[in-house]
């Protein structure tokens, strides 16, 4: 689900191939979406990207002369599970394309179009970022280090490290596969208590006589937890792709799946946090670990992840569908439904109840995010963390 780098580089893409676009007429929203309309109209105007944390602005600029007379608007999307942005044919748009944006004639259409598979996305006309976020881990780094640490004593650092590192009041744009590289890189158990992993970064300061070179040579050979917050996530946008990248396709996020160290990884073991969200490690998971979960280990054998997919994205596997009495006394004698080996990922989500004939609907089964799809939950300590602080 996007994190962090998949919104730098989604601003990164709609910078790149909207340069030198021409758009107009009405931004169009689809039937489905229960996001708000965008009340913009314009003959001709620019559009524009950039990305703080979880969140992505895009910015629609009428150009002079450009009727009817109208001032620049700013949009903020959070992407939920599964939202990316896409420039295609006007005659030819891509399933789930639930924000439009029309290049202006007479050049072929194009359409910029926000896709959303799971509609857990939002957009809010406006372009002011959420309140209560912190500073972006990319790209305000200092800021970012200096609101962790002068916060210690906030009460979200009581819980264990791994649901610290989801609360995007002081780490914004870390999600679960991000949290999970960091931790497994400094060998910390999830379920350590958070203020006993960043006290004392408090007081670490390098020594006044060492010189600008031998400074940034310890940090880079002994990055602290909060360095990687920085770090990780840089190291996935430099790879690119994840979708936008020339290929769009399995082949756009081999690179990034090469890179993955921990998450969903053969030999890891898996958790689920008191949110639900499930935490890949190595080793002894920590002194707050929940009583009663049992650590499940990554299997060797892999299936193949479809395009644009990601690990914990997938939907759960199909139950095999029930029979009643008089159905099962037709089968031959020995016959078993096979079900399909999942993945680790699947393995860790219920599979849907598929309802008898004659019986009451059974509930659907729910994703890793759980809890009413609102903004709000973005941060833990109010509540579960929705897609919206995926």
């Amino acid at each position: 689900m996007p994190e962090g780098p998949e919104l730098h580089l989604a601003s990164h893409f709609v910078n790149e191939a909207c340069r030198g676009l021409v758009f107009g007429g009405c931004v169009e929203k689809s039937s489905v979406s229960r996001n708000p309309e965008v009340p913009f109209e314009s003959s001709a105007y620019h559009i524009s990207a950039s990305a703080r944390g979880k969140e992505l602005r895009l910015t629609l600029s009428p150009l002079p002369g450009a009727q009817p007379p109208q001032e620049p608007l700013a949009l903020i999307f959070r992407f939920g599970m599964s939202g990316s942005f896409q420039l295609a044919p006007a005659d030819a748009l891509p399933p789930h394309a639930h924000l439009r944006f029309y290049t202006a004639p007479p050049a072929p259409r194009l359409a910029l179009c926000f896709v959303d598979i799971r509609r857990f996305g939002h957009w809010d006309p406006g372009g002011k970022w959420q309140p209560g976020r912190g500073p972006c881990v990319l790209l305000e780094y200092e800021q970012f280090r200096e609101n962790v640490l002068r916060n210690l004593s906030d009460k979200a650092f009581d819980r264990p490290i791994c649901e610290a590192l989801l609360d995007q009041r002081f780490f914004n744009g870390i999600g679960n596969y991000l949290r999970a590289e960091i931790l497994y890189r400094l060998r910390i158990p999830p379920f350590e208590k958070a203020r006993t992993v960043l006290e004392a970064l408090q007081h670490h300061r390098p020594s006044p006589e060492m010189t600008l070179s031998q400074k940034i040579r310890a940090k880079l050979q002994n990055p602290d937890l909060l360095e990687l917050c920085h770090s990780v996530p840089k190291e996935v946008v430099q790879l690119g792709g994840k979708g936008y990248g020339p290929e769009h396709g399995e082949e756009d996020f081999a690179a990034f799946r090469a890179w993955l160290r921990c998450y969903g990884m053969p030999g890891m073991s898996s958790l689920r946090d008191r949110h639900g969200r499930t935490i890949w490690f190595q080793g002894d998971p920590g002194p707050l670990a929940p009583k009663g979960g049992k650590s499940r280990k990554k299997k060797s054998q892999e299936t193949q992840l479809q395009p644009k997919e990601k690990l914990e994205d997938l939907p759960p596997p199909n139950k095999a569908p029930s029979r009643t009495p008089r159905a099962r006394r037709h089968l031959p004698k020995k016959t078993a439904i096979q079900q399909p080996e999942g993945t680790s990922l699947q393995q860790d989500l219920k599979a849907p109840t598929v309802p008898e004939k004659g019986r009451r609907k059974g509930k659907q089964a729910t994703t890793e995010c759980h809890g009413p799809w609102k903004n709000k939950a973005d941060n833990p300590s109010k509540g579960s963390e929705t897609c919206v602080a995926c």
